[in-house]
């Protein structure tokens, strides 16, 4: 029995490394075309490994784009965003899980149907409330409207802890005299640091990655990253060995920080769906 039990281990195991390469290869085939010649990226037949290793296409990226300052623009806006919208969104999904109320359910369905709208679908009226306050082209208005798209998604996430966290803590932080906010900020956030990690790391992804609505929102001064990525095809023609340099500069952060934080990202979402 144990026998076969190793050999379905052993062949699980190969799957999932064949599965594993499978999902990672358009990655690896971009890390590679990133360091080969330009005229080599887009030759026929495509090669998988460069002739040589070679940064000519890093050097014409840098000389044809203002790099930093877009790359600055993407970074501030998703990390300021982040900051609000975890914690208004947490704060908020604390009060509605604690309210114990009809209305409370009444919220829950409404914070669904919020997380569920596509950003496409409002993103006219997004733009007309921008121009009308006057934040066209600035890292102001990209922060407010990430941060308030992705407050659904944080509230989303944490109500579904929260719920596993007993109500007795609360209970026994009021009777030592602490009021709500001092029962969340030094009872109930301790404990949710995993659910706050794991929402404020996809909301920085969905900031981070987001290319409409900044495409929407800024002309220059504000521009990020994706939409100057995006230009750049129509400007050079497709010229894809900075193209795909680009693409590597922008999303090996991202790539990176996943790896990195996968530990909090799997224990937020599995601590959520355990009632305590």
């Amino acid at each position: 029995m144990s026998m076969r039990k190793n050999i379905h281990l052993k062949i699980l195991g190969l799957v999932s490394i064949l599965l594993l390469i499978f999902w990672l290869f358009p990655y690896l085939y971009l890390i590679s075309s990133a360091f080969k010649q330009s005229a080599e990226v887009i030759s026929i037949p495509a090669r998988f490994f460069p002739t040589w290793i070679s940064v000519e296409n890093f050097v014409h990226l840098f000389e044809r784009l203002p790099v930093l300052s877009f790359l600055g623009n993407s970074l501030y806006c998703a990390v300021m965003s982040t900051v609000i919208a975890v914690s208004l969104g947490s704060l908020s999904a604390y009060a509605i899980s604690r309210s114990g109320t009809k209305l409370s359910v009444s919220l829950v369905v409404l914070v669904l149907c919020l997380r569920m709208i596509p950003s496409s679908s409002i993103a006219v009226p997004i733009f007309e409330i921008i121009i009308n306050m006057g934040l066209f082209d600035t890292r102001l208005a990209l922060v407010i409207v990430y941060a308030a798209i992705n407050i659904p998604f944080v509230m989303w996430v944490m109500m579904g802890f929260y719920q596993s966290i007993p109500t007795t803590l609360d209970e026994a932080a009021c009777i030592d005299g602490a009021n709500n906010f001092q029962t969340f900020y030094k009872v109930i956030v301790p404990i949710s640091l995993p659910g706050i990690a794991t929402a404020a790391i996809f909301t920085l992804f969905l900031a981070w990655n987001d290319f409409l609505l900044s495409l929407l929102l800024t002309s220059v001064n504000a521009k990020t990253f994706t939409v100057a990525l995006a230009e750049f095809i129509s400007a050079y023609s497709m010229d894809l060995g900075p193209m795909v340099a680009g693409a590597l500069l922008f999303s090996f952060p991202v790539m990176a920080l996943s790896m990195v934080m996968q530990r909090y990202i799997v224990r937020g979402m599995t601590a959520g769906a355990v009632k305590g």
